[in-house]
């Protein structure tokens, strides 16, 4: 079983960064990747970023160049590093994991807003 808990959303302006981080918690042996997903109002969840473990990375192409992912070893966490930050990064954004046998969990999201 796995446990993850978001910290770090708030209200940031256009042009700022913020760092996300998700707290891992429990059978973190199992955890083969790690990443970080959102959904805007009216919107599907859609993936940010994802660590795929060997410090493979994964991102979608509007946080490129932007997002970074980093896995915190000592700390048993994941942050997303997110810069140049846009209004249409506004969203809750969600820490997912995926464990042994293909088991999924989530955090229960963080809310980032961004003004313009």
């Amino acid at each position: 079983q796995v446990r993850l808990v978001e910290s770090g959303g708030r209200l940031v302006q256009a042009g700022g960064t913020l760092r996300l981080s998700c707290a891992v918690y429990g059978s973190i042996l199992s955890v083969n990747a790690l990443g970080w997903y959102r959904q805007a109002p009216g919107k599907e969840r859609e993936l940010v970023a994802k660590w795929r473990g060997r410090n493979t990375e994964e991102y979608d192409n509007s946080v490129k160049g932007r997002f970074t992912i980093f896995r915190d070893w000592e700390k048993n966490a994941v942050d997303l590093r997110m810069s140049a930050l846009r209004p249409e990064d506004t969203a809750v954004y969600y820490c997912w994991a995926l464990g042994d046998r293909q088991l999924e969990y989530w955090g229960q999201g963080t809310q980032v807003t961004v003004s313009s």
